[in-house]
């Protein structure tokens, strides 16, 4: 991270901790309606130009090891199969033969040296290419070379591998922004995989997605947990274009240390809010992942259905710490903080249902959830039903830095 960066980061947390009103120019946030949480119109829009067009988090490259490794993914509805070429590249195709669309691959994950078809037999090599047609004289003019498997955009930072369905989307890191320069001295390259577990909750993605967006709440859902070593009034959040976010949170006592990982090694060259203080960044749309010099977890946020969601916890460690005695101590606190979470959220759904109640109402506290709503509606454009359009009035609170 930029020195300037971080520094904004700290001097961040010292005005929140220090100020005793909101800021004069921050405006009030205009009511987000309850109908983007549950009318099905809505809901539509969001799967066809969010889910099908944004960098997606799929996999680590540890998880395909080895020439020929292979995992299906289905997060957006979509069969994909993920695998490892020859030439070492990860890519991703739809898992689809070109000639009537069987499947390529049955199993979530295995070892290939290629793609065959067990309909007709048509056969592709592990870049896609279409390599044989059984019976190809009856298949005139039919041009091998056009007719290979459909690729998806895969590419990574680092080690972690993302998708996205939309071939006119940028770049990943053009699109993931400053993002890149806050975790250059990660190592992200020697981060390792050590696991991940899912966890289904019953309710609309968002409603579980905002509580992981501020801090508002720490007082009353971990008052055990979270809040008796993170001050949240000190909370300071920037928000980036692209729905982008962070939250830079100080801890109550400089001193402080988690006791799940005392002791485990850390990144050298990690920048010191990492090692001090708690940062947590939302990669739009559904990564939310608080770094920490000692590892990484992602929190991924999947939606299943209307009232249906998945969250998933990938976790990340230096390497040659990925075998390190103190992990599954660390990641069942983490889970038992998880489940503070989400405790309420089957309840939330049935409340943003009832007809009793019309939408959120936000605070300053509470901006990055407004962030990621305007840039839903940015996305859509104007398919967005009038009824259930926000305003745009955070322009101003939009970093570039």
């Amino acid at each position: 991270m930029l020195a300037a960066a971080e520094q904004a980061l700290f001097a961040g947390m010292r005005r929140e901790q220090e100020r005793d009103t909101t800021p004069q120019d921050f405006p009030a946030l205009p009511v987000i309606p309850v109908g983007r949480y549950t009318d099905p119109r809505f809901l539509e829009l969001e799967e066809r130009y969010l889910w099908k067009r944004s960098w997606l988090y799929a996999l680590h490259s540890d998880e395909l090891p080895r020439v020929g490794s292979f995992r299906l993914w289905r997060k957006t509805g979509s069969p994909i199969v993920i695998v490892r070429g020859k030439d070492d590249r990860i890519r991703a195709f739809y898992n689809a033969c070109r000639h009537r669309g069987a499947p390529l691959v049955e199993a979530d994950q295995g070892q290939t040296q290629g793609f065959f078809c067990r309909y007709h037999g048509w056969s592709y090599d592990l870049a896609g290419r279409l390599l044989a047609v059984r019976e190809k004289r009856d298949f005139p003019g039919l041009d091998l070379a056009c007719r290979g498997l459909l690729e998806i955009r895969c590419e990574r930072l680092g080690n972690w591998v993302f998708i996205n369905e939309d071939r006119d989307a940028p770049p990943l890191l053009e699109h993931l922004g400053v993002i890149p320069q806050h975790l250059a001295n990660m190592q992200l390259e020697r981060m390792r995989f050590i696991g991940a577990k899912s966890f289904d909750i019953a309710c609309n993605v968002k409603v579980l997605l905002d509580a992981f967006l501020e801090t508002y709440h720490l007082k009353s859902i971990h008052p055990q947990t979270v809040d008796r070593f993170l001050d949240s009034r000190g909370t300071y959040s920037v928000l980036w274009p692209n729905g982008h976010s962070v939250m830079a949170t100080p801890h109550r006592r400089p001193d402080w240390k988690d006791p799940g990982a005392v002791g485990m090694p850390e990144v050298a060259s990690a920048d010191s809010i990492f090692v001090h203080q708690n940062v947590s960044y939302n990669v739009y749309p559904n990564l939310v992942t608080p770094i920490s010099s000692t590892g990484i977890p992602f929190c991924l946020f999947w939606p299943k259905s209307a009232r249906q969601m998945t969250v998933e916890v990938h976790w990340f460690a230096p390497e040659g710490a990925q075998d390190h005695e103190l992990w599954p101590t660390r990641m069942a606190n983490f889970e038992r903080i998880l489940e503070e979470d989400t405790q309420f959220a089957p309840h939330i759904q049935e409340s943003v249902e009832c007809g009793g109640f019309d939408g959120m109402c936000l605070s300053y506290q509470e901006r990055r959830i407004y962030h990621w709503h305007e840039e839903l509606d940015r996305r859509i454009g104007a398919a967005v039903p009038s009824e259930l359009r926000i305003p745009r009035v955070l322009d101003a609170w939009v970093s570039r830095d």
